[in-house]
């Protein structure tokens, strides 16, 4: 059964990567109108993310990678969060793909999308249709994944403590810059900044740059993205507020009329606003990262091992888990 819920995946990714432009035009309006965050630009760009979490040749060496036997199935329950269109596609994949039962909490910013991609997957291959239970209730499950705030999560920690879990709480990303980054290097991690209105936890909240660092190519070489912002009311209406609290306050802040730049040590910055940290050596950078390494998510570099390359923290293949918590093991060893 593992091998047909494989392909399934697999002719998921390909059935998405043909939707004709009616087809995604209707679906984002729709997304749109649930959520005004969803815009088409985010449907777009949560449909390339699973369509290269399908890969083929990626899922099959991820899953080589893993022994998946179950004879007794258990019920996983999934609580979804809301922030980006169906970011927990790659739980809901991995409880069916290790033979488990999906009870997925669809999070209320994100039914229609999600639900799309669902109703996609059970025509392609309706068995996998018994093995997913819709609800709101996780009364009968036997392991849980949830996603959320530090406060839910302290919820969720207390409530589902007899069981085995995984629970996320929040995380952020930042971005390590050395001087030498071009207008291609800030063009692509524009897209780490802005993708999903920076709302997810890859997307960069904090940049590290030298000590005397300007930032004038960094501005133009973003200014593409500034279109796409200002259009979108919520983001607005956050770029206006957070602005008019500088103001207020007299805080120094640099601005390009859509992204704000403050100097701050704190690591999660608002929408609309970049943290910036400057540093004199990298030692310092890492000692900040060693003390924060339990809520950073990604961290985009041109070098270091193990870092990220501009434009990519919105594009994870299946074998880079959030957390860094491996939910395959976790699941085949149910």
């Amino acid at each position: 059964m593992n091998e047909i819920y494989k392909i399934a995946f697999v002719k998921l990714g390909k059935t998405l990567s043909t939707l004709s432009k009616s087809e995604i035009d209707v679906l984002a309006q729709q997304a749109k109108a649930h959520n005004g965050w969803f815009t088409q630009k985010s449907i777009l760009n949560a449909i390339d993310g699973i369509v290269t979490l399908t890969n083929e040749n990626d899922l099959i060496n991820w899953l080589s990678g893993y022994k998946i036997v179950k004879s007794e199935p258990k019920k996983v329950g999934v609580i979804m969060a809301g922030n980006i269109p169906f970011v927990g596609f790659h739980d809901a994949m991995c409880v069916l793909l290790s033979g488990n039962i999906l009870y997925a909490k669809l999070s209320s910013d994100d039914k229609i999308f999600s639900q799309f991609i669902f109703s996609k997957l059970f025509e392609i291959e309706p068995s996998i249709k018994k093995k997913v239970v819709f609800t709101e209730s996780m009364k009968e499950i036997d392991a849980l994944i949830a996603t959320g705030s530090d406060n839910s999560a302290r919820y969720f920690d207390y409530y589902f403590s007899k069981i085995p879990r995984i629970i996320r709480k929040n995380r952020t990303s930042i971005a390590i810059l050395d001087g030498t980054e071009t207008e291609a290097d800030f063009k692509a991690l524009g897209n780490d900044i802005f993708t999903y209105f920076g709302l997810g936890c890859r997307n960069i909240a904090k940049l590290f740059v030298p000590q005397n660092y300007t930032f004038d190519l960094f501005f133009e070489s973003i200014f593409e993205f500034g279109f796409d912002m200002q259009e979108n009311n919520k983001y607005s209406n956050n770029y206006d507020y957070h602005k008019a609290l500088f103001l207020m306050n007299q805080d120094p802040f640099l601005d390009n009329n859509f992204l704000m730049l403050r100097e701050s040590k704190q690591l999660f910055s608002p929408v609309s606003v970049l943290y910036y940290q400057r540093y004199q050596k990298m030692d310092e950078v890492l000692d900040f990262i060693n003390s924060n390494q339990k809520i950073i998510q990604c961290i985009v570099s041109k070098t270091g091992e193990g870092n990220i390359k501009f434009g990519q923290t919105q594009m994870p293949k299946a074998n880079q888990y959030a957390d860094n918590v491996d939910t395959m093991k976790f699941l085949v060893t149910l």
